[in-house]
């Protein structure tokens, strides 16, 4: 297997076609806007430039994972050839059944059809298709290139021979693959998000602020980064729709989302790519910081 195509050239979609791209795969990056192709393309040679000054990789080594990837607009082009597709389009279920419709449509028969999803089944997502048994969800971590984990969701259908296929392709990868079964948030976030949550609900009581719950967490817990900073990190708006794929899940209080949270998204403040969350990561406040540090 090596011609794998990537839906979505976002945060997760660019950090995963580099991972492939990086270890000699050919990848194809798909993605409805040329923008987003251009702007994923610059993050990871970006970030292939960051490895470089580092002397993890050569110069060589960056020109070669950029030379595996190739774009497309169109899913029907871009899938063409491809043995494995991932999807890793935005945490929104009637945009991934779409995409897994027009994927069961374009792919051949013997294409592997993945999703990066963080929450939402792998059984519904693969309802959509004709081949459920060939349907499943790797869900990476962020930053892609750098996170080893790799969660590897068995949906009801999917085959031994495909979870098979996937965990070593994981392992090609780098990766550390933990096999799981189907239900709401998986492992990761069905912990994460409502500690998360909790975090949320801790600030909205008035128990403490953003900067001392995030120092308690890392200091106490030996987390390396506070949950809101973090929080901030996967995106408001995210961390907002796995809580409600959980609640509507399990139809249990405690996965409901803090007030705080909803009111934060519906306002825009998403964290760090709005601009603001919990903390200000404004051009303004950036300038402030630095100014800061040679007063």
């Amino acid at each position: 297997m090596k011609n794998i195509a990537v839906i979505g050239a976002g945060t997760m979609g660019n950090g995963i076609a580099h991972t492939f791209a990086q270890k000699g795969f050919k990848v194809q990056l798909i993605d409805i806007s040329q923008q987003a192709l251009d702007k994923g393309l610059a993050t990871i040679a970006k970030n292939l430039d960051r490895m470089v000054s580092k002397e993890k990789i050569s110069e060589a080594d960056k020109k070669a994972t950029l030379a595996n990837i190739t774009t497309h607009t169109s899913i029907k082009t871009g899938v063409e050839h491809a043995e494995l597709v991932v999807e890793a389009a935005t945490e929104n279920i009637d945009l991934k059944l779409k995409i897994f419709k027009d994927l069961n449509d374009a792919c051949s028969d013997d294409t592997i059809i993945a999703s990066n999803t963080s929450s939402i089944s792998i059984t519904q997502i693969a309802a959509v298709t004709n081949r459920p048994e060939m349907v499943i969800g790797m869900h990476f971590m962020n930053p892609v290139p750098i996170m080893k984990l790799v969660e590897i969701i068995r949906g009801y259908n999917t085959s031994d021979e495909v979870t098979n296929i996937i965990m070593e392709m994981s392992k090609t990868l780098g990766k550390v693959p933990v096999e799981v079964n189907d239900y709401p948030g998986f492992v990761a976030n069905r912990i994460l998000m409502p500690m998360i949550n909790e975090s949320i609900e801790t600030l909205y009581n008035g128990v403490a602020g953003v900067t001392e719950i995030d120092t308690v967490m890392k200091l106490g817990m030996a987390h390396p980064m506070g949950p809101l900073q973090l929080a901030d990190f996967i995106g408001l708006d995210v961390c907002l729709s796995i809580l409600n794929v959980m609640y509507d899940g399990f139809k249990n209080p405690k996965y409901a989302p803090c007030p705080l949270l909803v009111n934060m998204v519906m306002a825009g403040k998403l964290g760090v790519k709005s601009g603001e969350g919990f903390y200000d990561y404004s051009e303004s406040r950036k300038a402030e910081n630095v100014a800061k540090q040679f007063s």
